[in-house]
């Protein structure tokens, strides 16, 4: 069986012996797939005492509305509309016809980003370099370097990073623009981020369910982001955020926290501090959610998001003028930390 073996893999690789077994007993149903995909996050979902999210009474009030379901669309509409009470970016359903997204955490905030403005002549232009997904220049007449990262699915190499480090060798600062950047691999948020640090340390923690109750976690594991051996940027780092930096960028923000010489600019990302996990329903569909809570340096959540060091939004203005704001700002911190 397919079912969870994504979270089984996970949870030996981990050490973690207590995992939980699959829920069994579910008919291919409406009903039985509703129930089981209510089942399934009720005991693996990881922010329902977080987020104070009273599911039993979201299972009583969309089971009454199974009798309007006359079809898998209509099935599928009507489980979409009920893990969507989670509010939370790495839940989704996914069928052989659709994929669910939930979009609420992104619909109030201030994107603060224009790709038509980075990638005019003030910024990128037509003559930036790229490789595995980085494109990257230097701007304000050759004084900071300027590197895009658009997804953390793009994975690079040390030597890709060194080659664009020493070609800011002469800049007084570097700027690391994360907004958009829906995320990807982990392992290529603590890669990036090692680049930063002169020693190992602790930025963070995991907890993993250990059993069917919604305060049922381990205790909390340390994270840590190594110090790479022979690739250090040591001058000033601005890191450009957004409501859309979000999952493996939020969690990379996290890490640059803990670096002296960093510092974050824009608005607050979007969060999903929550490792996602995925399991099967009766008939085929997959689910996708958060299973094990991740947390900062001091045990703070970071589901719902990481504040700017700057908050800084952009200008409608500036905008007009292919101007940047929040680039703008993190050169002149730069400038001034290096005047």
């Amino acid at each position: 069986m397919k079912k969870y073996f994504l979270y089984i893999v996970i949870c030996l690789l981990a050490g973690f012996s207590s995992c939980i077994e699959e829920p069994d007993g579910y008919s291919n149903s409406n009903e039985g797939n509703f129930e089981a995909l209510w089942h399934i996050m009720d005991t693996r979902y990881c922010f329902f005492e977080y987020k104070d999210i009273d599911w039993n009474a979201i299972h009583n009030e969309y089971k009454s509305k199974l009798n309007l379901v006359y079809d898998k669309y209509d099935l599928f509409d009507l489980m979409t509309d009920m893990i969507d009470n989670l509010e939370d970016g790495h839940v989704n359903l996914y069928s052989n016809f659709d994929v669910s997204s939930n979009y609420k955490i992104f619909e109030d905030s201030v994107e603060n980003f224009n790709s038509k403005v980075i990638l005019s002549s003030n910024y990128l232009g037509n003559n930036y370099r790229k490789v595995n997904g980085l494109r990257y220049t230097k701007i304000k007449n050759g004084k900071i370097g300027y590197v895009y990262y658009g997804s953390f699915e793009n994975t690079f190499s040390d030597q890709n990073i060194k080659n664009i480090f020493d070609s800011f060798a002469d800049c007084d600062g570097l700027i690391i623009d994360v907004r958009n950047n829906g995320g990807g691999s982990l392992g290529n948020s603590e890669r990036l981020a090692s680049y930063f640090f002169n020693k190992s340390m602790v930025t963070g923690y995991i907890r993993h369910k250990t059993g069917n109750g919604h305060s049922d976690f381990s205790k909390p594991t340390e994270i840590k982001t190594p110090a790479h051996a022979s690739v250090f940027w040591t001058k000033p780092v601005a890191i450009l955020i957004n409501r859309n930096a979000y999952s493996a960028t939020n969690d990379f923000v996290n890490r640059m926290q803990l670096v002296s010489n960093a510092f974050s600019v824009g608005s607050w990302t979007g969060g999903g501090g929550g490792m996602p996990m995925s399991s099967e329903l009766p008939n085929g569909w997959m689910i996708r959610f958060s299973a094990c809570p991740m947390y900062d340096s001091d045990m703070n959540q970071t589901e719902f998001g990481i504040a700017p060091d700057y908050y800084v939004t952009m200008k409608e203005s500036d905008v007009a003028s292919n101007i940047d704001t929040v680039i703008e700002e993190a050169a002149s911190i730069i400038e001034a930390l290096t005047f």
